[in-house]
Formats: C-alpha cells, structure tokens, sequence
C-alpha cells in the first residue's frame, strides 16, 4: 500500500481543499498537512493580502521613510560623505551603508574583538567609498566582512577594466 499523494486538509479558515503531497518525502506528508491545517486556504491567504495592497505600501514607505531619517542623521554625525548616484540609488545607498556599517560595529566591535582604534581605521576606509552601487552591492554581505570587502574596494592595483569584454 502506497502513502497517500492527495490529501484534504480543512484548513484555519473553515474551508476544506485538496493538496496535492506527492512532491514531499512519504514521511513528510502527514506533518505537512497538518502545518497546513492550522493556515488560511490559499484563498484566503490571497485575499487578506490583495485586499491591502494600499495600507502595506503606505507601511512600507512609512518604514522606508523613518529608515532614511535614521541613516541620514547617523550620516551626519558621523561625518559620512555624499554618495554619487541615481536620484534613486543615493537614498537606498545610503541606507546600505548605514545598516552594514552599524551591524559591522556591532560584529567586530561590540561582539567581537576589534577595538575603537582599528574600527577607526574601518570608518576611514569607509569614507572613501562615496559610489552609491558599492553599498547596493555590498547590502547582503556579512558584517564581519566588511574590512575586508573594504580593502579590496580601495586596492589601487587591481585592474581597472573588465578583464572578460
């Protein structure tokens, strides 16, 4: 007898449908179901977060909004330079920088074993980066990487050119 690949799950919202499990593991199904179980219907999961679309925008440009005051703010107190970019690229830049250079903080400094006279030399290095992309890039890179990623951004013997056009 084989493990059943359909199965009918009454859902969180009251409404009963059938899922089709044979994608998971046999061993899997049940305990998925059952995670299922205590979920909306895909229906219903849908219309709670269509219905909202308006509220959810003006939350996140309400968020994206105070996120910008925070970083610009820490800009100005900690004497970061502008940015160069696109109208839209500073203002996100700017809040990349902040965030990574704060979590970087955090990491070596706070968590880590880096003291306030090398993080100064971190900050410096960070001020001569003033390209709004190099921040976009570096957004989702580990804190603790950050000096390193530095030095390889200010290494003046690196190729200046596409090696690969």
């Amino acid at each position: 007898m084989t493990v059943k690949k359909i199965w009918a799950v009454d859902h969180q919202c009251g409404h009963q449908a059938e899922h089709d499990l044979s994608g998971r593991p046999a061993d899997r199904r049940a305990g998925f179901a059952r995670w299922l179980a205590d979920r909306e219907c895909t229906d219903c999961w849908r219309a709670d977060r269509t219905d909202d679309a308006e509220a959810k925008a003006a939350w996140r440009d309400k968020q994206r909004a105070a996120e910008q005051a925070e970083a610009d703010e820490w800009t100005r107190r900690y004497g970061m330079p502008p940015l160069e970019g696109s109208e839209r690229a500073v203002p996100w830049a700017v809040r990349c920088r902040h965030q990574l250079l704060a979590a970087a903080y955090t990491a070596l400094v706070v968590e880590g074993d880096t003291d306030e006279a090398d993080w100064a030399e971190v900050e410096e290095a960070a001020r001569t980066i003033t390209r709004a992309g190099w921040w976009i890039d570096q957004r989702e890179a580990e804190p603790g990487d950050l000096p390193e990623l530095l030095v390889a951004a200010t290494d003046d013997d690196r190729p200046t050119e596409n090696p690969f056009l």
